[in-house]
Parts: C-alpha cells; structure tokens; sequence
C-alpha cells in the first residue's frame, strides 16, 4: 500500500497529483458568491479554504456558517479565524432562507463557528435556521454540522426537536491528537453528543468524519470506527487532511487513495449505512447526493430486516 511520508516543511508545497483541483472558473460559482454577499453570509467553504469549491458551488451545493465568521476556539488544522465574535444576527435564518428559496436548494448544509461567548452555543439559531428554511421551503432537506456544545447544557436537544434531516458532529481525529489538533474539544464528549442525539431521535441520521494524514495510526482509525458505532453513527466521512497555513498542524503523509478504499470497506463492514473515504472527501462535499444515498441505504436495510424477520 503507497503512502507518501513528508517533511512538514515541504508538505504543503508537493501534494500528490491526486490531491490537487482546478481553481474555480464557472458562472454559477461566480453567481452563487455574489449570492452569499448580497446576503451578508459567510461559507465554510471559503472561510476553511475547502478545495472542493469550485465542484460544489458550480452544482449550486453550498455550506453556510452561521453565527458569523469569527470562532472562540484556535483548532490547529482550521483555517477559520479566531477571535471575539460579534452579536448574533438576528436577520441571519431569514437571509438564509432567501438564499435557499434563490438557489432552489433541495439539500442544504448549515453550519458555524464555536461560540464559547453565548449560554447556550448557538443552539438556537441552529433551530431558527431550521425553522425559517422548513417555512420557505419544505420541501428543502437540512443537514447541520454543529459545533460540540462543550459545557453547554440542554443545547442538543431543540435542535434535535426541530428535526433536521441530518444531524452531523465531526470528531476530526483520533484520541491522541486532540491535545494538538483540537486543543479546545473533549473526544469522549464529542462522542457522547452523537450517541445523545440518537437517544433523543433514532430515526434521525447521524453522521461523523475525521481526517487523515495528521499523525494517526490505522488502528486508531478502526477503534473510531467502533466508537462511532457505539454510537450508532450512520454515516462516516474520511479525508486527506490539508494545511491552509505554515503556522497550522503540518501534514504528516499524504494518504494514498488505495488505503482510503481499504477504510471505506472496513468501515462498511462494521455497519455504516454510508461512508464517503477518498482524499478529497469533506463532510459536506456534495451532502445532497450523499443523503438521497444514505435513505436508499438504510431503506434497503429495513427491507432485509423485515425480510429476515418474516423467515
């Protein structure tokens, strides 16, 4: 199995052709940013510098970051930028839906920075968001990608109650490193919040990922596998990790894509409903098409369960 180990002075600069993207040119990339101005919304697509970009947006597929475009937290591989945020805006989940309703999403992925500074972490405008799409557009599915919610009591469950379709928390590494990747998070908590929203919902879809390439060992990754299952987690995410900037976590190897297959039918054997591994992989690169797969499967899943019942 190839895997390309680097100097992490030279990581950033000699990706392997597979990692390596077209910058975007397309109209419809163009028209959906001047869409996101006009809004006065941010992206985590440019704001972590996503290199999916331009496939995504040249589709309409977007991920909006909500609670402004300033974090609390300074995690060593994002390039989000850290500071004290601003108020949270209370016009946001109404532009957001007009963006949604313009661009005729019919999945669409909400997500936002940590926000230490509010009681309640941004929760509630996770469920304003929620509210105000489901309103202007029901027929819209909704995926969020939420923060932990670290210390925040009773933060997870209105948003559970306001039902998306999809609830996303991503645990990002393997146990180790989070003193060095992700400083500010608890892996267990992390982990305890993806098991609380099925015990609150089971029959809403949950959904994790982690990177790769930051120091990790294949073991590691497998015993995330487990723990996510122990969670019931249905669908895992795994990519290459990238560096935005010389002073973020370097990048230990370049991962090559047969090992990503070789995870992607691990983690299918230990009963994902759906996994998504390949080096350009992100958690919402093309969210839409990933769920219309994800209720196929678990569709799917029921019927051989019935079927094997009625044996």
């Amino acid at each position: 199995m190839t895997t390309i180990t680097l100097d992490p002075r030279q990581a950033r600069a000699r990706k392997p052709e597979w990692i390596r993207v077209k910058a975007p040119t397309s109209e419809t990339y163009h028209e959906t940013r001047r869409l996101m101005r006009d809004k006065g919304l941010h992206t985590v697509c440019e704001e972590a510098a996503c290199p999916n970009i331009g496939a995504c947006w040249t589709q309409r597929h977007a991920t909006v970051m909500i609670l402004g475009d300033t974090c609390t937290r300074a995690c060593a591989f994002c390039n989000v930028k850290t500071g004290l945020p601003r108020a949270v805006d209370p016009a946001e989940p109404g532009h957001l839906a007009e963006v949604v309703v313009t661009m005729g999403l019919r999945h669409v992925v909400i997500t936002s920075v940590d926000r230490d500074d509010l009681k309640d972490g941004g929760a509630f405008q996770f469920v304003r968001c929620i509210e105000a799409i489901r309103d202007a557009s029901p027929s819209t599915t909704i995926e969020i990608l939420t923060p932990d919610f670290l210390r925040k009591l009773g933060a997870v469950e209105p948003i559970v109650a306001a039902r998306p379709d999809v609830y996303n928390h991503n645990l990002e590494t393997v146990p180790r490193l989070y003193r060095t990747v992700r400083p500010g998070a608890r892996y267990f908590h992390s982990l305890r919040l993806l098991q609380r929203v099925k015990e609150l919902d089971p029959s809403l879809f949950t959904k994790s990922g982690i990177m790769v390439g930051l120091g990790e060992e294949k073991r590691e990754v497998l015993q995330v596998m487990d723990d996510m299952r122990s969670a019931e987690v249905d669908f895992l995410t795994i990519g290459q990790y990238l560096q935005p900037t010389p002073r973020h976590h370097p990048v230990e190897r370049f991962v090559h894509p047969d090992e990503f297959a070789v995870y992607a039918g691990a983690a299918r054997a230990k009963g994902f409903s759906m996994v998504s591994a390949s080096p350009l992989t992100r958690s919402s690169y093309l969210a839409g098409d990933d769920f219309a797969r994800l209720k196929a499967n678990r569709a799917a899943e029921l019927a051989r369960a019935a079927g094997v019942a009625a044996e």
